[in-house]
């Protein structure tokens, strides 16, 4: 358990929370361990930078009965850790995310930007 480290709120972009819900109970207590890691400033194993991005943009990697889960956040922004998007990984060939899925958090990532820029008005 981490004790003592100020906590960042998650904000959750788009539909990464309906999606991220509809993960297996056992992916969503490992997944959600890690959010809050990450709202303490840490990181968990679970988690690595996802590639082709910017800087701060990480995702979270879970393997359930043969599945792969991702969730992808950010930790770019100084108010809150946003959660971007929650996916179950199709695709067997390749360890690398699917173009869409990156279009989408790309979208998502500047959505989460005019949050931000809310917030800190």
């Amino acid at each position: 358990m981490i004790d003592n480290q100020p906590q960042k709120p998650v904000v959750w972009v788009g539909s990464a929370k309906k999606d991220f819900s509809r993960f297996p109970t056992e992916v969503q207590r490992e997944m959600g361990f890690a959010l809050y890691v990450a709202q303490t400033g840490r990181r968990c194993r679970s988690t690595k930078i996802l590639k082709g991005l910017p800087s701060g943009i990480l995702e979270i990697v879970e393997t359930f009965h043969g599945d792969a889960f991702r969730t992808i956040y950010t930790i770019r922004f100084e108010s809150a850790v946003f959660v971007l998007h929650a996916f179950q990984k199709k695709s067997k060939s390749g360890i690398s995310t699917p173009k869409f899925e990156m279009k989408l958090v790309q979208q998502r990532l500047r959505e989460a930007e005019l949050i931000e820029k809310e917030r800190q008005e």
